[in-house]
């Protein structure tokens, strides 16, 4: 199981929210490339980067400090958030991303959702959040009434290969993922007629859940909050996962 250490970006700098509240914010960083390579340096084999201005105004407003991650490291980065039409994704990608995430497009604008799969296969993936299992868009500020598992199976059907699922209640509050919507999740997609694989995310904050991620089978675990305050050291996290 990989651990992806998240960056989210606000305002230029590298912040976490808790459970998705713009109003709960920590600044931990003014230098997002910094962080990145700080990341890589402590054995990170991918990145998990989201710009959350742009997740909330719908088109990408942090782009220049994600350019300078893409620049300021070797590994693969994954970039999400304000991803809302091709030309958006296409510029990432072309800059070194090696995947864009689609989170509100894959709820409200199915179309560009599957011209994105046509064109970029696999470098495609799908962020599902969910709050009470209901999944919730525009930078988590609005609730649908889509479920979790019904947009997966809707997912597969249109050949997305992988998704990460946010748990939004636990997310930023170090008290641990929602395993048992984890492993619902992932019986889930593995009965779907194209099989998906899982990226689990919110609530990490210690090796055991880690461990306990990698026997219920993601295939990665996004890790925030807990490595920025140090509660989770991620050499020692990735060493304990490998063994």
């Amino acid at each position: 199981m990989q651990i992806i250490p998240a960056i989210d970006i606000r305002d230029g700098r590298c912040v976490r929210l808790e459970q998705g509240d713009y109003g709960r914010e920590t600044v931990f960083d003014d230098n997002p490339a910094a962080m990145a390579r700080r990341w890589q340096k402590a054995g990170a084999k991918r990145l998990h980067v989201v710009d959350l201005d742009g997740a909330r105004e719908g088109c990408p407003v942090n782009a220049d400090e994600i350019h300078a991650i893409l620049s300021a490291v070797s590994i693969p980065v994954q970039v999400g958030g304000g991803i809302r039409d091709i030309g958006v994704a296409d510029a990432y990608l072309k800059a070194g991303a090696d995947r864009v995430a689609l989170g509100t497009a894959a709820v409200k604008d199915q179309t560009t959702l599957v011209n994105a799969v046509s064109l970029f296969r696999d470098r495609i993936i799908v962020g599902v959040d969910a709050r009470d299992g209901m999944v919730a868009i525009e930078g988590w500020l609005e609730q649908s009434d889509i479920r979790a598992l019904d947009l997966v199976r809707q997912l597969s059907e249109f050949g997305v290969a992988r998704v990460f699922y946010t748990d939004i209640s636990r997310d930023g509050l170090l008290a641990g993922p929602n395993f048992a919507g984890i492993h619902e999740l992932l019986e889930h997609a593995a009965g779907l007629p194209s099989p998906m694989a899982v990226i689990a995310s919110g609530g990490v904050s210690t090796i055991e859940h880690l461990q306990r991620l990698a026997l219920i089978g993601v295939e990665g675990a996004i890790v925030g909050k807990a490595l920025y305050t140090g509660a989770l050291d991620l050499a020692e996290a990735i060493r304990a996962v490998s063994l």
